[in-house]
């Protein structure tokens, strides 16, 4: 068997992999054009970050699995593997410490203005009276994100005598209490807190989280950043630093690797930067060498993959009858996660009906996808959730009232509740039919504007006029009231997205208690 290494790795993982017997090709040069003229034999994929696209799955029938050699997988197609029946895997543990330590190095660093202090030492300049150092015992830390990474900068900041502020929405009290930490909403964390250190990975819901508003409330002294870029506004916490009114910042990713000398970040003296270090250290460089290696000898040995992130385990004749109920279940997790107020403790996964007795390890993966753990969790949401302290709980039922087969996600905060439903008709038609406690008739493609608003003539028509005076075309609509002049829930689905001044324009009507944009299309 033959397998490809796109990425320099530790020859602890290269000699893995040829004790295993195979023949393996290292081309530390190539980009994803060269990795699909390479592809047609090559059983094993071994990567760090080299992108690999569904061009590359298509191009590749022999391909068994992609092992990237560290945690993130937002260079791999991950859908496109699963549709190719390609095993993708990572090694999440393997520089997570070596990334920590480095949070820490840099919360020290920016506080106490080493590296400035180096600078104007060596040209020369003895700046003894011009700096001075911040301690941070006894400041409060604010992490957001309390993932792997977030978890080791959490207990290690503790041991340093800091307190530990968390924000992460899917993280239950329960678990925070267990870690020492006080959970707080963002806006608070904000306003309390004397580091801001960002761990969260980088996903559509996080992907500019800390903007210009959110860099505005920021009361604290300092912003550590080491998980992705991306989730930052660069150019507001550069203009704040710049300014004084934040001290400092320590920096180890950016939205394009490497910034450009152009970068705000670059000129900024108490902008402390280094070039995506944090998986660089020589521990960390074998450990995750090794892991991905192994990873792709047990594939290739038809034995289980440990940290597989998408393993389909459906059998091939089962999977024609539940393959739609995937975008039935990620839909309906979606919509209760947007919808839902409270912070999610428990999350119920129900099936009636006849899909009851299939194999639906696949579909319950995909109600784990919106929530930005993984792509396609097939071998571990549960534990994923047990680690955030949210309760999850599976139950299937042969009897349903209306429909043939029922899927519903049903989240809940300990006290209130909310359940999205979905179906297919026909077999194959995926639609959402129930949302809390409306029934509708919402298809599954495009825009979804969901509008709560009171039962009274008119106020559909208000809608449809703004929306078409936007050039926004309604292709569905369904209604549904929860009594006679009481509150109905409309749902539309959209061609074309709107954006915030239409959702204003809506919101001018006092009939319409709220309305939510949900993208079907990302």
């Amino acid at each position: 068997m033959k397998v490809l290494v796109t990425d320099p790795i530790s020859d602890a993982g290269l000699a893995r992999l040829r004790d295993a017997g195979y023949e393996v090709v290292t081309d530390y040069e190539v980009d994803t054009e060269g990795v699909i003229e390479q592809i047609a034999d090559v059983d094993g994929l071994l990567i760090r970050g080299t992108e690999i696209t569904r061009e590359v799955f298509e191009a590749a029938p022999d391909l068994q699995i992609v092992s990237r050699a560290g945690i993130g997988v937002d260079n791999i197609d991950i859908p496109a593997a699963t549709d190719h029946g390609v095993i993708v895997a990572n090694a999440p543990r393997g520089n997570v410490r070596a990334a920590a330590e480095l949070t820490i190095g840099l919360a020290f660093n920016v506080a106490s203005q080493v590296p400035q202090a180096h600078q104007r030492l060596i040209e020369g300049e003895w700046a003894k009276d011009d700096i001075t150092r911040s301690e941070l015992g006894g400041m409060t830390v604010g992490i957001v994100g309390l993932g792997r990474l977030g978890q080791e900068v959490a207990w290690r900041f503790d041991n340093l005598g800091l307190d530990v502020a968390v924000y992460d929405p899917y993280l239950g009290a329960d678990r925070a209490d267990q870690m020492d930490a006080e959970l707080l909403e963002l806006d608070e964390l904000l306003e309390t807190v004397d580091i801001l250190s960002v761990q969260a990975r980088l996903t559509e819901e996080t992907r500019g989280l800390i903007g210009p508003e959110e860099i505005d409330r920021f009361e604290g002294d300092f912003v550590i950043l080491t998980s992705r870029g991306g989730i930052i506004d660069e150019p507001a916490l550069a203009e704040a630093v710049e300014s004084g009114r934040i001290k400092g910042a320590g920096v180890d990713v950016y939205s394009e690797e490497p910034p450009g000398e152009d970068h705000p970040f670059m000129d900024v003296e108490n902008i402390i930067t280094t070039p995506h270090l944090g998986a660089k250290t020589r521990n960390a460089q074998v450990n995750v060498a090794v892991t991905a290696a192994d990873q792709i000898v047990d594939a290739l040995n038809g034995e289980l993959v440990k940290n597989a992130i998408n393993v389909p385990s459906v059998e091939a004749t089962a999977y024609p009858r539940i393959r739609n109920y995937v975008e039935v279940a990620e839909t309906a997790s979606l919509v209760a996660m947007r919808l839902f107020d409270g912070r999610v403790e428990e999350i119920e996964i129900t099936y009636a009906g006849d899909i009851a007795d299939e194999d639906l390890d696949l579909v319950t993966a995909a109600v784990f996808k919106p929530y930005g753990w993984q792509d396609q969790v097939v071998n571990a949401p549960a534990r994923i959730a047990e680690r955030r302290g949210i309760d999850v709980t599976e139950s299937r039922r042969r009897e349903t009232k209306d429909f043939r087969n029922l899927l519903s996600v049903t989240v809940s905060d300990g006290d209130d509740s909310l359940t999205v439903s979905g179906t297919l008709y026909a077999g194959e038609d995926p639609r959402i039919v129930e949302i809390d406690g409306y029934r509708v008739d919402a298809e599954l493609y495009g825009y979804i504007l969901l509008s709560r608003n009171r039962d009274e003539p008119g106020v559909i028509g208000t809608i449809g006029r703004i929306l078409g005076e936007h050039d926004v075309n309604i292709a569905s609509m369904s209604n549904a009231r929860e009594s006679i002049d009481g509150e109905a829930l409309t749902v539309y689905n959209l061609d074309d997205p709107i954006d915030d001044d239409v959702v204003a324009e809506l919101l001018e009507d006092d009939r319409i208690v709220d309305v939510t944009l949900i993208d079907l299309e990302q």
